[in-house]
């Protein structure tokens, strides 16, 4: 329905409707855990930093003047809220390696049917690979890549997380591709 378009939905609670934030709570909230929860380990500081987040953004949402996607402003400030918390805590950020590992738990289930253990050994190699490939990246090429692959990000809405051009972040994600691919080869992958 058009009325539940993210735009409709904002403009509904810009006008008071907070049935309409809880659409938008609703419609979000497994996302934007996932985000925190790549960068905190603890799932309960996930889940009070996901409550923070959209405690901040439905204060801050008055001011929202749609110049990005509901989605992509409200990714920037869970993004900001994990790494506020982690600044505050003297932690650092965590690596992006917890999310290739759900990505490869995601996979193996896809091949129980068929798996050998020469096969599972094989798949835990080329996730430890890749988790140290991406580990080894610039932060901005891991960023950009894992806004693209993982959180299925447009590059429109990366440039607009990360404040830079679309060309940049198109090279970015690039040359994120490009060293994985270089580092997994001269692994044997």
């Amino acid at each position: 329905m058009p009325e539940d378009t993210d735009q409709a939905l904002v403009a509904r609670v810009q006008a008071g409707d907070r049935d309409a934030f809880n659409l938008l709570v609703a419609r979000y909230q497994w996302k934007i855990g996932g985000v925190i929860a790549r960068h905190v380990f603890d799932p309960r500081d996930v889940e009070d930093l996901c409550q923070e987040v959209f405690i901040r953004a439905y204060r801050a949402l008055p001011g929202f003047r749609g110049d990005s996607l509901f989605y992509t402003w409200l990714y920037r400030i869970a993004v900001n809220s994990a790494k506020n918390f982690l600044a505050s805590s003297g932690r650092r950020m965590r690596s992006a390696s917890v999310a290739v590992e759900d990505a490869a738990q995601a996979g193996a289930a896809a091949l129980r049917d068929g798996a050998t253990p020469e096969g599972n050994i094989l798949q835990r190699e080329l996730s430890q690979c890749l988790q140290a490939a991406l580990r080894n990246l610039p932060a901005v090429f891991r960023e950009a890549l894992l806004m693209r692959e993982m959180d299925g990000l447009s590059y429109d809405e990366i440039a607009g997380v990360m404040g830079c051009p679309v060309g940049t972040v198109r090279s970015r994600i690039f040359r994120a591709r490009e060293a994985l691919s270089v580092e997994l080869q001269a692994r044997g992958f």
